[in-house]
């Protein structure tokens, strides 16, 4: 396995990161990305009425969805410009939270030349784990036709 903290592509910025989730799933349920650090890429998404289910909690969605985020965009930028989708994309839900921010980050696993492996660990204000998660990416020559 290659866990060794690797380092980002020069000039991948966090206002770069953020201006790509405009008019996006992301950009809807309020995630933004927070911190490009030493092997992790971090983001947040706000506890409210956009990411809750019935019961006023969290919803598990919400939560993939941040962790394929997180996931897709840091497999993306290892990527030497070829494209990356999901194969597949497990959670576990260990804790509830009804209100307030949860911050995931994500580490690599493995990149290799033809998938990649994520970890994704969400945790809630307290630092509390709410969510663990693993993402599988294939990497592709270049990225699927938009549209079609």
């Amino acid at each position: 396995m290659s866990t060794a903290p690797h380092a980002w592509p020069e000039g991948v910025t966090l206002d770069l990161l953020n201006a790509r989730n405009r008019g996006t799933l992301m950009e809807a349920l309020g995630i933004t990305f927070t911190e490009l650090g030493d092997g992790v890429l971090r983001a947040r998404m706000p506890v409210d009425a956009r990411t809750h289910q019935p019961y006023g909690l969290l919803h598990g969605g919400a939560s993939v969805a941040l962790a394929e985020t997180l996931g897709s965009t840091a497999g993306a930028l290892m990527a030497n410009g070829q494209a990356v989708v999901g194969l597949e994309i497990n959670a576990n839900h260990l804790r509830a939270v009804r209100s307030g921010v949860v911050t995931g980050t994500a580490r690599a696993i493995h990149i290799g030349r033809s998938t990649q492996v994520w970890a994704i660990d969400i945790a809630d204000q307290d630092g509390k784990p709410v969510c663990i998660s693993r993402i599988t990416l294939a990497v592709l020559p270049q990225p699927p036709a938009a549209g079609g």
